[in-house]
């Protein structure tokens, strides 16, 4: 029996993926001028960051508790082996709410075969685990196998990534709108990426070419075998951009295998238009 595997929107997957490899997606919440929507399901990002150009201030929520319970008591009553994937739990309580619904389906039906995993990551960074799950689940192995990956690349993931603009991290409280002002006037990029799942700035750099030189020094000290690995590239309705970068690692590493999206709608209400963020592993699976 094929190990069913489920993800949230926070992974920044095509629709259409989860179409092509029979992925389970829960969608995060957007509010945007009045309207809710389901991140990835009903919404094109593009229209956010469209719409957030022109002042406005999207809202986001987690995945609706009785969608989890939904999904899971179908598991449990079609007696399949599951494996949800979840959106780092430092950044929303989407992977609490599914352990707390999980308990629940549990109560009626104990022997409920799911593993949820706190990847610690987001955007691409889960996608890119969720991706590595199904390609391997797809050919047949064990949940404990597929766990096992699932735990490997969430382990190892590295994020990078920059934003445009300074003031849609302020509107969300990650900076200071003073901070914001001033690093606008200066043209200065903060560097930054996710550790045990949380968002840590690294650097503040002036200028976008120096941001994506440092990108990929980082890249050189902290990758492994770059060539041999599909690098993960989502960009906030920028993708000129995010092809420039992909050139670079082309150039610098010999990189050949890339996974470039838009950055989804719950994400991108935060992170903002032309935010580039960039994924890869520090060490491969058997390496």
């Amino acid at each position: 029996m094929t190990v069913r595997i489920l993800t949230d929107s926070g992974s920044d997957l095509p629709l259409q993926f989860f179409k092509e490899n029979n992925v389970t997606l829960f969608s995060l919440g957007v509010h945007l001028d009045g309207q809710d929507y389901e991140d990835i399901a009903t919404i094109n990002p593009v229209k956010v960051f469209e719409a957030m150009r022109n002042g406005s201030a999207p809202k986001t929520s987690q995945v609706p508790p009785h969608r989890f319970k939904e999904v899971f008591t179908e598991i449990a009553k079609e007696k399949q082996s599951a494996v949800y994937i979840s959106f780092s739990s430092q950044l929303s309580g989407t992977y609490q709410t599914a352990v707390m619904m999980s308990e629940e389906v549990r109560e009626e039906y104990p022997d409920l075969d799911l593993t949820i995993v706190d990847t610690k990551c987001a955007s691409l960074g889960q996608g890119l685990v969720v991706k590595a799950a199904a390609e391997l689940a797809s050919k047949g192995a064990s949940k404990d196998e597929v766990v096992n990956l699932a735990k490997f690349y969430s382990t190892h993931m590295e994020h990078l990534f920059t934003v445009d603009d300074l003031e849609y991290l302020a509107r969300g409280g990650r900076i200071s709108k003073a901070s914001a002002f001033v690093g606008g006037l200066l043209n200065i990029k903060p560097l930054l990426n996710v550790e045990d799942g949380k968002l840590i700035p690294l650097e503040k750099i002036r200028g976008k070419k120096k941001v994506y030189k440092r990108i990929v020094e980082l890249m050189e000290e902290r990758g492994t075998d770059l060539s041999k690995q599909t690098i993960g590239i989502s960009h906030g309705d920028v993708e000129n951009e995010a092809l420039e970068v992909k050139k670079l690692f082309e150039e610098k590493f010999g990189c050949n295998s890339f996974f470039i999206n838009v950055i989804g709608a719950a994400i991108g209400s935060h992170a903002g238009p032309g935010t580039i963020a960039i994924f890869f592993l520090d060490e491969l699976p058997n390496s």
